[in-house]
């Protein structure tokens, strides 16, 4: 387990993570979303002891990370992949932690295997792809058998195969009872793979919810309706709560009434209905929602997307478009 308690880290007079309280329990994977400059990757270092908070409190299984005995016991982490030595093989470098934490080098061969690095695990780590060292940095955060994980991007670089193979293990990680905290950006893999969401914003906490309640609270569902009368039937869907939209003649996009509803309210007027289709969030259009009001890094209306900043830099040089 991971409790945070009022942690606020200052950098001079930039405040990264400000007032944090939460708790990530074990038995369920538990992802953690914020924008770029949300203070996630310092909430991670202080949870590691990289990072000194300047105010409040983080502990793991009870204890400051520094205050375990044998910490990779405790707690396996993946927060920069690279951050390995390029000379050294996949073996080495795994052999090397250890022998130096009382860890058996069965452990070693075992972690390989876990990961699929068998074949390359006597190549040195400095000609592995982006997706191998991913690889080779789970193996690291896997090495103790830990009880809590705490992932930073752990699916950067990896091909399909190997997302589908993370999620199955980290499932199956969280059912055996260990904590699992992961950070991605990718919010496809992250609504497949998290059950419990900490969303952060600014450095302040947003949100710290089940999946489904984030993107039932932050992005109401909508109802497609397709039907000839779409103007009659806009008349009659009113309410304080309820929006209507539609783009195409005969389908409207409701949000705030339920399809039922809908369809009760059309057979009730005579109204034909071709189309009645409950059409559910996605956890992307929840988290823009959420996280509206704390982008830090917000690119500026009609900034020129590429083909314009191409066309321009012809332009510079004096070539004619």
């Amino acid at each position: 387990m991971i409790k945070a308690d009022a942690l606020t880290k200052r950098y001079g007079p930039k405040t990264a993570v400000e007032g944090l309280t939460f708790t990530v329990r074990p038995g369920i994977v538990t992802g953690f979303l914020g924008p770029n400059g949300a203070g996630k990757s310092t909430t991670m270092r202080m949870i590691l002891g990289l990072d000194h908070p300047t105010s409040g409190t983080v502990t793991v299984n009870g204890r400051r990370y520094a205050d375990h005995p044998a910490p990779l016991h405790e707690v396996g982490a993946l927060l920069e992949a690279k951050a390995v030595h390029t000379g050294r093989s996949a073996y080495n470098h795994l052999l090397s932690m250890a022998a130096t934490t009382g860890i058996r080098a069965r452990r070693v061969r075992e972690v390989i295997e876990m990961v699929g690095l068998d074949e390359v695990a006597r190549k040195r780590v400095g000609g592995f792809s982006l997706g191998m060292g991913q690889r080779l940095g789970l193996a690291t955060a896997l090495l103790g058998d830990p009880a809590t994980l705490v992932l930073d991007e752990p699916v950067n670089g990896l091909d399909p195969e190997g997302v589908l193979w993370i999620r199955t293990l980290l499932k199956s990680l969280a059912a055996e009872g260990r904590t699992v905290f992961l950070s991605s950006h990718l919010m496809s893999e992250m609504a497949l793979t998290a059950e419990h969401l900490i969303v952060v914003g600014r450095g302040r906490l947003i949100a710290d919810t089940s999946v489904a309640d984030f993107i039932h609270n932050a992005a109401p569902n909508q109802v497609r309706v397709r039907t000839p009368d779409a103007d009659r039937l806009r008349a009659l869907l009113f309410g304080p709560e309820v929006r209507v939209t539609g783009r195409e003649r005969d389908v409207l996009e409701v949000t705030g009434v339920s399809s039922d509803d809908i369809g009760r309210l059309a057979s009730a007027h005579g109204i034909t209905l071709f189309e009645l289709v409950p059409q559910q969030a996605s956890l992307e259009e929840a988290f823009m929602e959420s996280t509206r009001d704390a982008v830090e890094y917000r690119v500026a209306e009609g900034a020129p997307g590429p083909a314009r900043t191409a066309a321009a830099a012809r332009h510079r040089d004096g070539e004619v478009a």
